[in-house]
């Protein structure tokens, strides 16, 4: 495939993609009242989450468009006199992000069943620190069509990590209490992970194994509309 073609594609996908979560997360707080008091704690903290998730996304592929449009990915601008690539930009605003979904999914496992932190929660916490001290560290290269750097793959392992301990806390407890919306949410995470860690791991020598982000995409889509059609009902219940 062509490698124009290839981004554009990526990219119109993307933009979908954005606009579904966009709208989701609108209707979520426009329907915030009506939640359910229990399930309050849960849902704010879905809202939370798939508002970070979208304010990620939007800086990545704005930023990707707009360099696009100016020629390439390669696309530079000029700030307080030095030469800035412009995809970079938006690479950091959705790595900080999507480390900060993972956190408000533990909150919203926490808040769901009433749990105290454990260690497999605090171990989530602790990867997401490191996850982002090596964001800080020389040598990361964000630019999205150089991911062959070493440094992805390391600043990526404690993403991984992280959504391994955030699965194990909800599909443990959805199980054990029969939470059947939980198991879906769950199981959506695993299906992201299972197409994520092939990425991470194998990008540099299969470039083209990265077609997975799509169907790891689709899952965070899935979870983000199990989550509305369950917790942000149109009508206040009395």
């Amino acid at each position: 495939m062509d490698e124009t073609v290839r981004i554009w594609l990526e990219t119109s996908f993307n933009i979908f993609y954005l606009i579904f979560i966009s709208i989701l997360v609108l209707a979520m707080y426009v329907r915030l009242p009506n939640v359910n008091p229990r399930n309050k704690g849960t849902a704010l903290c879905i809202l939370w989450a798939f508002l970070f998730l979208a304010l990620g996304d939007l800086g990545h592929v704005g930023a990707r468009v707009v360099a696009f449009s100016m020629g390439g990915l390669d696309a530079k601008i000029t700030l307080l006199g030095s030469s800035i690539m412009i995809a970079p930009i938006g690479s950091i605003m959705t790595a900080w992000t999507f480390t900060l979904f993972y956190v408000c999914m533990v909150l919203m496992w926490k808040a769901r069943f009433n749990k105290k932190f454990e260690i497999a929660a605090f171990i989530v916490f602790l990867l997401a620190i490191i996850r982002s001290i090596l964001m800080l560290l020389p040598g990361n290269t964000w630019d999205g069509e150089q991911q062959e750097d070493f440094s992805f793959m390391i600043r990526n392992i404690p993403l991984v990590m992280m959504q391994i301990g955030t699965v194990y806390l909800i599909i443990r407890d959805a199980i054990a209490t029969d939470d059947t919306v939980l198991k879906w949410i769950g199981g959506m995470i695993i299906i992201s992970l299972v197409c994520y860690a092939p990425v991470v791991f194998l990008l540099t020598y299969y470039p083209l194994i990265g077609m997975l982000m799509i169907p790891k995409t689709i899952a965070y889509m899935a979870i983000a509309l199990i989550s509305f059609r369950s917790f942000y009902p149109k009508k206040l219940l009395t």
